[in-house]
């Protein structure tokens, strides 16, 4: 398939992007919701850890899970519709895809898999050492603890600059392509004016 010259082909990109940000969506998700409940089970909560302390960890974990099977059901649910439709060699089958109508739960999906479970996890790292460190056993190690969270908290601040400069890159690169398609479309307008102008005379 011609990818220049054929008309589907803005929509067969739409539908590979789309099958990229699933599969994506669902290995991350996949992993770091795996990591969050490997913690929850196997990390041991002493009985001097401060009741707040706690209930945060509980509450970060369960949303972090949460996030993440969210993207895992949507990457799941849709994907192999758009992958039977990927592996069907004809032009024309892009129009039985889904991934147009289902492009809002595809967003959410790459959304809360890359951009919110991220942050989650972040903040689940955190709290973990908190958990660990922040008890009798080990001395109450608050400086490990600090130390944990004076990283994490530049690595969140680098994540969120980066999401957000690769947000407005993004919309900057879509805007050019339009203004390229729509320059394209004129061009083909005033050709096929002269065309019908050369055909009058």
């Amino acid at each position: 398939m011609n990818m220049n010259t054929n008309p589907n082909a803005p929509h067969w990109r739409k539908l590979y992007l789309s099958r990229a940000k699933l599969k994506a969506s669902s290995n991350t998700s996949a992993l770091l919701s795996g990591f969050a409940m490997v913690a929850l089970v196997e990390i041991g909560i002493e009985s001097d850890v401060p009741q707040g302390l706690v209930v945060a960890f509980s509450v970060c974990t369960t949303l972090l899970v949460s996030v993440h099977l969210l993207a895992l059901m949507a990457s799941t649910c849709i994907l192999p519709h758009i992958e039977a439709v990927s592996n069907v060699h004809n032009v024309n089958s892009v129009k039985e895809s889904p991934h147009e109508k289902m492009q809002s739960f595809i967003q959410m999906s790459w959304a809360f898999s890359t951009g919110l479970g991220i942050m989650l996890f972040l903040a689940e790292l955190v709290l973990i050492c908190w958990v660990k460190f922040n008890t009798k056993a080990v001395g109450y190690n608050v400086a490990a603890a600090w130390a944990s969270t004076g990283i994490v908290i530049p690595v969140g601040i680098v994540f969120l600059v980066f999401a957000f400069h690769f947000y407005k890159k993004l919309i900057a690169h879509k805007f050019d392509n339009h203004e390229r398609n729509l320059a394209a479309l004129d061009r083909m307008a005033e050709e096929i004016d002269m065309n019908h102008s050369i055909l009058d005379v």
